[in-house]
């Protein structure tokens, strides 16, 4: 067991909040305010005859409502404290694991008696467990069981209440990365973009003069013919300049990019990324061979790793 976990464990038992007594004693008018705001028309809250009707000695207070009885209210939630109490210990504690985020999971309530208009409540709260950590939906977290204690004026228990929540590291959450922009993809260049999504890089070549081109066009620039076929790329080439890429970013690059010129081995270039390289370690001359992107199941693109590099998958 790690020293981290000891002090975790040794908070069972522990009391967490010392006793302390509800701003106002249970009084009609809150009554009133919370069953109407609940919709709750039961006459016993509001109406003494109806409650000695049921065999009771005159209005009794919603049980729901023993939590709010014993609230500081919003003044003493922002005063600042004289010193760190256990409550701010055991978070700070919590805190140190990562367990920054809560979220309470559920009550039990266990009622000894009714509350009736007079009563004063006070409440206490002890470290009943806290769990090992478990892999929850919202992350890694540890569950904090505590058991408060309501008692009237005479101290009698009129209520005990088991609290659990979740403290949680929050799990990462990965943004979906944005769609890598689109090429301008027309007649003339439709080919070869047919092709690479099946992984093939092809050359256009001119039908009269095999003079290899590209980007594709529609016609040759050497002899003007305008009927043409591909030759496909064996993969092969060499960086024959470069740059690299820090600002402006798109969201759907990761920088710093580099932004290759490759010159094939048949002898036409093409721009394309690089990968499986630092920045730093490329050079011009240097070899490399073909790899491909799939941005989405409708583009694929060439791009170049150096040819003694591993193959990113």
């Amino acid at each position: 067991m790690t020293d981290y976990e000891t002090r975790l464990r040794s908070w069972a038992g522990r009391e967490l909040v010392a006793r302390r007594r509800g701003q106002d004693p249970v009084n009609v008018p809150m009554i009133r305010h919370w069953v109407e705001a609940m919709g709750d028309d039961n006459p016993v809250y509001l109406d003494d005859d109806a409650a000695r009707a049921t065999g009771r000695d005159g209005i009794v207070a919603p049980a729901s409502m023993m939590q709010a009885w014993t609230m500081r209210g919003y003044a003493a939630s922002v005063r600042p404290a004289a010193g760190p109490s256990a409550a701010d210990e055991l978070d700070a504690l919590l805190a140190e694991g990562g367990y920054t985020s809560v979220v309470a999971t559920d009550s039990e309530f266990e009622f000894h008696r009714e509350l009736v208009p007079g009563d004063h409540v006070s409440v206490e709260e002890t470290v009943e467990s806290i769990s090992p950590e478990k892999k929850t939906a919202l992350g890694a977290g540890r569950f904090i069981s505590t058991i408060k204690t309501y008692r009237d004026a005479a101290g009698h228990v009129v209520a005990t209440q088991r609290w659990r929540i979740l403290r949680f590291r929050p799990a990462e959450k990965l943004e979906p990365k944005a769609p890598r922009p689109r090429p301008a993809i027309n007649p003339d260049n439709a080919f070869w973009f047919e092709a690479a999504r099946e992984h093939r890089l092809v050359i256009q070549r001119c039908a009269e003069c095999k003079s290899l081109r590209h980007p594709p066009g529609p016609a040759c620039p050497q002899c003007g013919s305008f009927d043409w076929g591909t030759v496909e790329s064996a993969g092969n080439g060499h960086v024959y300049t470069y740059v690299v890429n820090h600002h402006p970013r798109h969201p759907a690059f990761d920088y710093p990019l580099v932004v290759a010129v490759i010159e094939l081995a048949e002898g036409t270039r093409l721009i394309a990324n690089m990968a499986g390289v630092a920045p730093d370690d490329v050079e011009i001359g240097m070899p490399v061979v073909l790899d491909w992107i799939d941005p989405d199941p409708a583009l694929s693109l060439p791009m170049f790793r150096p040819a003694n590099a591993k193959k990113e998958r």
